[in-house]
């Protein structure tokens, strides 16, 4: 439960209700059922003899199932209930509902049981969007036992289809049910709603690449126990660890999902805006999870490896080699309102395709993937120099193609105003961010390693390595900010510095490009005053003009970013400050019922004494879900090496005695053991 609201999920379906488990229009989230980017069920709100319901208690049992316990009317601790209802929910592909309302009483009930139901098919891409005017056509059929509501634009059919187990008077709005319950006794009904995207033979599309979408419940909680069964095992003295991996890996396993177009198992990037592929998301979760859950590595790596661009399209600022953003299918992409099936407008995704896949032959040693993705790898590569280059200086830029709909921003900070000099001014175009000349200089380096180990290319490696050095020494010529001794922001259209001091700086030190004289300082910036809340490391630091603690980008904390930070720290060698983040980001995440959202507020951790829920944050998402787990291998010192598994710990104090035992990789299962022992700040 989030913020008042209830959602299960399994992959790309979903469904966000209020606490009653009613669906109704609501400002700021996007409540309904959910799948590839169109809401089958916009309402679907349950009463009793004309009374809305109250709720007693929410069971929250598995990631894709629920119940709700309510009573009829105003909830009241003076008045004992003779009636309340139990709604059992569950998705998968479907959605299905059991309601069981209960007569408590000694006199038969006579109760009508009315369930309004609705569909929009909105798109979620644009929900929020009131100019998004939908232009096809609506219309309803009626059954002995279901209603099908159906949407049609051109070849684009949608269709939502609920049926009953139990006699209905059903009509264009609803079902309604007029029952009589005996005394102590109850009645009930089954509701199953089907989602259906119809392709021109009238048949589903997703049944087409996935027979299995129709699992039940107890094949969904197998697949979970085997899921959680395969991941290293936990134990310590630390509850609030145990507790936030535990939540981590089951978020992580509800996140996967089947692509429309492929059966690769794929993390989306989560709920409730972005339940479709982010290629960004996808790869920094794969790496987050390597250690604990590889599997999602080679998954992602496929399916954004047939995904890669081919070809030059301004439109959805398609480029030879590119790696895609963002893959839509509701109804703004199908008509290419939004440039989103797919979408490339991100500058990251591509140098970090390459890590990833470096990365992944590093734990598991699985030499034929690299094989199998060489073209891929090598398109990457090449992007780097002849497409991402705009100023032909050896950067890497970024300046929207598609003026129209497409990304202003096309680093992981995309929103409008997250790249500013400290005076709150806007930078020209193109820009090229700091930590992108960082993912570009690692992705060389791996992919020079790649080639001479896999692919026998010994003057591609010499290469990539000669422009890895060249590289480094221009970036530390020209983004080091003499005077605050740290890396600026970003350059600007005229080559000039955004002499911005962000949090952006941490991932420079996982990417490697720092000069280990330089690290220190970096270090000490990151867990100073001005970026450090406490709680985490702000998005931007205290004393720039658009800093903002309740700001996306502008001074909140993401626990994505903050993972890779102290992971860079780490390798740098500062132990106690990677600590000092792990323990903040686990201490958080207790407050979130261990998940960790997207991002939360950056207030200083003197002002509150807990941290401070962003309005609308993604929960669960996907990096997010992933955080714990890096910040579980940083504070262990897991790294591969020459074929086997090092371990060196430093772990808070306060974490006291961690086991991590079976951890997987190229030398079968390891186990890992370590005992609090740095001082954090």
């Amino acid at each position: 439960m989030t913020d008042g609201f209830v959602s299960i999920l399994d992959g790309n379906t979903f469904v966000v209700s209020d606490g009653r488990g009613d669906i109704r229009p609501t400002e700021g989230m996007p409540t309904g059922l959910f799948s590839f980017d169109t809401r089958f069920v916009s309402t679907w709100t349950l009463t009793l003899n004309g009374e809305r319901l109250s709720p007693l208690s929410v069971d929250d049992m598995q990631f894709f199932e629920t119940r709700f316990f309510l009573v009829p009317g105003a909830a009241t601790h003076y008045v004992n209930a003779k009636i309340s209802v139990i709604r059992h929910r569950w998705v998968g592909a479907s959605f299905n509902e059991e309601v069981t309302v209960l007569n408590h009483g000694e006199r038969p009930a006579e109760i009508r049981v009315r369930l309004e139901i609705g569909a929009d098919f909105a798109d979620l891409a644009v929900i929020n969007e009131p100019q998004q005017k939908k232009t096809g056509r609506l219309r309803h059929e009626i059954t002995e036992n279901s209603l099908r509501l159906i949407y049609e634009r051109e070849t684009y059919h949608r269709a939502t289809v609920v049926s009953t187990t139990s006699p209905a008077s059903i009509d264009p709005n609803g079902m309604t049910f007029d029952v009589v319950i005996e005394p102590q006794g109850s009645w009930g009904t089954s509701l199953h709603v089907e989602s259906m995207m119809l392709g021109s033979r009238h048949q589903d599309l997703r049944l087409t690449i996935d027979p299995m979408q129709g699992r039940d419940r107890r094949r969904m909680r197998q697949e979970l126990r085997e899921w959680l069964d395969r991941a290293p095992r936990l134990s310590g003295s630390s509850d609030q660890l145990d507790r936030t991996y535990q939540r981590s890996l089951v978020d992580l396993a509800a996140l996967r999902y089947r692509e429309l177009t492929s059966t690769f198992r794929v993390p989306v990037a989560g709920l409730p805006w972005s339940a479709t592929l982010f290629g960004r998301d996808s790869i920094l979760t794969a790496l987050q999870a390597l250690p604990f859950t590889p599997e999602l590595a080679p998954e992602t790596l496929r399916f954004l490896g047939a995904l890669q661009g081919t070809r030059i399209d301004d439109f959805r600022e398609e480029e030879p080699g590119r790696i895609p953003h963002e893959v839509r299918y509701g109804e703004s992409a199908a008509f290419e309102e939004l440039p989103h099936a797919p979408y490339f407008g991100s500058v990251d995704a591509t140098p970090l395709f390459v890590v990833l896949l470096d990365e992944y032959e590093r734990w598991s040693g699985d030499v034929d993937l690299v094989r199998e993705l060489e073209h891929e790898t090598r398109a990457a590569l090449t992007w780097l120099d002849e497409y991402a280059d705009l100023m032909g200086n050896g950067y890497v830029w970024y300046e929207r193609r598609n003026t129209r709909s497409g990304r202003e921003n096309q680093c992981w900070k995309d929103s409008w105003d997250a790249i500013s000099y400290p005076d709150g001014r806007l930078p020209s175009f193109p820009r090229a961010t700091c930590e992108v000349q960082g993912y570009a200089y690692d992705a060389k380096l791996r992919g020079a390693r790649l080639a001479r180990l896999v692919w026998n290319d010994p003057a591609l490696a010499d290469r990539l390595e000669r422009e890895a050095a060249e590289l480094k020494e221009r970036f530390n010529r020209d983004f080091w900010v003499a005077d605050g001794e740290f890396y600026a922001l970003a350059l600007d259209g005229d080559g000039r510095q955004v002499d911005t001091l962000s949090s952006n700086i941490g991932h420079l030190l996982w990417s490697g490009i720092v000069p280990p004289e330089r690290a220190g300082k970096i270090a000490e910036h990151l867990v100073g005053a001005r970026l450090f809340s406490g709680w985490g490391v702000r998005t931007l630091t205290e004393g720039s003009a658009r800093y903002n603690p309740i700001g996306y980008h502008v001074g909140t904390v993401w626990p994505f970013d903050n993972s890779f930070i102290a992971w860079g720290l780490r390798r740098y060698g500062f132990a106690e400050e990677a600590a000092t983040i792990a323990e903040s980001m686990i201490e958080a995440a207790q407050y979130f019922h261990g998940r960790l959202p997207s991002h939360f507020c950056g207030y200083d951790r003197a002002l509150t004494k807990y941290p401070v829920r962003y309005p609308g944050a993604g929960s669960p998402q996907a990096f997010s879900a992933g955080a714990p787990l890096l910040l579980l291998r940083t504070m262990l010192g897991l790294e591969p090496h020459e074929g086997h598994l090092a371990v060196e710990p430093a772990l808070p104090e306060g974490l006291g005695r961690v086991e991590l035992l079976d951890i997987p990789g190229r030398w079968g299962r390891q186990d890992a053991f370590a005992r609090g022992r740095v001082e954090v700040r």
